[in-house]
Formats: C-alpha cells, structure tokens, sequence
C-alpha cells in the first residue's frame, strides 16, 4: 500500500468521519524537508494524536509537541543535564545489566522474550537514569504500555473504562511520580537524571513543575516502549532471516553496528508523527494550506525505492542506511538515539556471543496499533 502511495503522482489526502482528515507524507524527501522545516510544519498543538484537540491536554504538551522558542528553551535545559558523568554511569549500567540478563536467560531457558530479555534492559536503564525506585518498575511499564498502545483492545480497562479516561490516570501517575522524586531531590540530591532536572539552571531558565512532569513522561515512555521494541524485532528478525544471521555471528564485532542500524530502518519502531501547516507551503509541486494536518510515516520514508535499494530485503550489510528510524534530521530528532543505540547493541552482542542459537520459535503477538510497531511478546529458546 505504501508503495501504492509513494508512487502515486498527487498528493494522498485521507479523509476521516470528523474533521481531522490527513495529508500522508510517504516519500523519504517529503519527510525529510518536512522534519527540516519546523517553522512551517509545525509539531503543536500535538506531534502524536490525529485528533485536535488532543486528549488529555493538561499533561501532554511535552517538547514533542512544542516549537521554537519553547522547545529550544527545553532542550536546551534538558540536554545539560545529559552530563558526560551520567552517560558514562549508563554506558557501564547498560555493560552489566546485558550480562545479568542474559545468565538469567541461559539459565532460565525457552521464555518471552519481550518480558525477560528486551523490556528489563531499557526499563532498568531508563528508571536507573531517573531514579525511580524498583518498586513501581510495573505501573511504569503499565503505564507506557497503555500511552503507546493507541487502538489497541487490550489496553482497554478492565472495569469498563474508556481510553481517555485511563489515560488520564496514567499521565496522572506518571506526573505524580516526577513530582514526588523531584520533591525529594531538591532536599537530598543524588546522582540521577531527576536530581539533574530539577536542579537544572540555564542563564537562570530552569524547569517548572509542569514542564519536570512532560518531560518525565516523555522520557520514561520513550525510553521504554522504542528499545524495547527495537530488541524484540531483532530477533524476529534474525530468526526469519537465518542467512543474515550467519553474516552477523561469522564477524559479531564488525556486522553489529550495521545490523543495529538496519534492525531500526527494516522495523521502524515508531511508526508516525503529525505536523501541522503553520503557513501556506508548497512541497513537490502541491500546496499545502495552513491548518492542514500532515502525518510523516517514517515506516515509508524508510522503505523508499529512490533512497534504498531493495527496501523490502532485510540486509544487515546495507550501507550507506540514511533512515529515519529516530526521525528525520531536524530540531525534533530522538535526544536519545546515542542511548538506544548503545542498549540495543550491547545487549545483541552479549546474546549471541553467548547463545548463537538463540531464535523465536512461534510467531511474535503484535500491539493493535498505528503509531507503534510494538511486540507484545514473542518466545525464544536456544
């Protein structure tokens, strides 16, 4: 369909029953200048929702869904806060937490994946980095399961509750955590990203509570759902390609870095993200009108015949790989990528250096949604 869409010589309007209808930017270029051109296309009022306005307004509106001047005052803040003593602290957690997970595995033997391997290692670094504690591990991942799983039946309350509703409560939750971590902080600092946050002080700018809550939530989501599912399609995606495999475990040290980056291109684990015309634009020959919705499908732009060859071959020597897996270049790439990066190869490495033959043996059971190429489990034995 994708294909279908890219090649298709207008622009693809889809029209919805209300009025948030959609222009679909298929093509790598569209894509692309999009993401370069934030003052016109524009990430507020929501980067993440079709609907407008979005659900939930007093707690989303976190720089993913913010522009310049606001958003550059955020990074900004938030970017010193990634201090060189911090990431070096994750680098090491990231080295030692690989090799606990993966004795735990041998030892443990056929299991899910998804809970044993691929969602411990990004919740436990992300959580280290916060400082939250081991105890509310469950409603944190319980929490992003049900933000990200937009669509998807399972996540509807078990007492009758509608989406909006749980949603609330969770972005609820996850703001209450920041605020309570940060309370303690300010009063007793430590070595994690909160205490960083909330101390933060840049040409006397600092974070409000609001603004500590937004981006926690942003992060811890994130952070979470976007490794996790970058770990699991990998081995999916190493098992239904057993030849790729081979090339991989023949050169581990040489292939990893390349197999990751084709791993994120060939999966594109988050799915979309909307734009909104700030102005009148045109864009490949057609004029875009101010107020219109656009939705940038990075799973197309990454499947683009003009910009990869043979885009549908999952092929871990693939180089040069330009994708947009953490987003197109621009104010709103992944501030995260270096880390993603980081616990996705650290932790292939410690598997199949260790358990060569590690493979899925069933088919993966998939979340039910558009904005997520998520994995709700899958089994693995070696």
């Amino acid at each position: 369909m994708f294909a279908a869409l890219r090649a298709a010589e207008g622009p693809v309007y889809c029209p919805l029953s209300d009025e948030s209808g959609f222009y679909a930017l298929t093509r790598y270029g569209q894509v692309a200048e999009a993401s370069r051109k934030p003052e016109v296309f524009s990430s507020q009022p929501t980067a993440v929702s079709l609907a407008d306005p979005p659900p939930v307004a007093d707690y989303v509106g976190s720089m993913i869904s913010l522009d310049d001047p606001r958003h550059a005052r955020l990074r900004r803040i938030v970017s010193r806060s990634f201090t060189p003593r911090l990431v070096e602290r994750v680098a090491g957690d990231v080295a030692v937490l690989a090799r606990r997970i993966v004795d735990e595995l041998a030892e443990r033997g056929p299991c899910d994946f998804v809970r044993h391997v691929s969602m411990p290692m990004p919740l436990q670094i992300i959580c280290s980095m916060m400082g939250i504690p081991e105890s509310a591990y469950d409603d944190v991942i319980d929490a992003t399961d049900l933000i990200l799983g937009v669509g998807d039946p399972d996540h509807v309350g078990p007492d009758g509750k509608d989406r909006a509703t749980m949603l609330a409560e969770k972005f609820s939750y996850l703001h209450e955590l920041m605020a309570e971590l940060s309370r303690v902080r300010r009063d007793k600092p430590a070595d994690d990203l909160v205490t960083a946050l909330t101390h933060a002080n840049v040409d006397g700018e600092a974070l409000d509570e609001r603004e500590l809550g937004r981006f926690f939530t942003l992060l811890v989501v994130a952070g979470n759902e976007t490794t996790r599912n970058a770990l699991s399609h990998a081995l999916v995606l190493l098992t239904d390609h057993p030849g790729q495999r081979d090339i991989l475990l023949a050169d581990l040290e040489q292939r990893l870095p390349d197999a990751v980056e084709e791993v994120v291109r060939y999966a594109t684990p988050v799915t979309w993200m909307r734009r909104t015309l700030a102005r009148d634009y045109e864009l490949e020959g057609h004029l875009y009108r101010t107020g219109d919705r656009v939705i940038l499908y990075y799973n197309s732009a990454n499947r683009d015949e003009r910009v990869f060859k043979d885009p549908h071959t999952f092929d871990i020597t693939r180089s040069p790989n330009p994708h947009v897996g953490f987003g197109a270049p621009g104010p709103h790439f992944c501030l995260g990528a270096h880390l993603a990066r980081r616990e996705v190869t650290v932790l292939l490495r410690e598997l199949y250096k260790r358990l060569p033959r590690l493979h899925a043996t069933d088919a993966p059971v998939r979340q039910r949604t558009s904005f997520i190429n998520g994995i709700k489990s899958v089994p693995c034995a070696f």
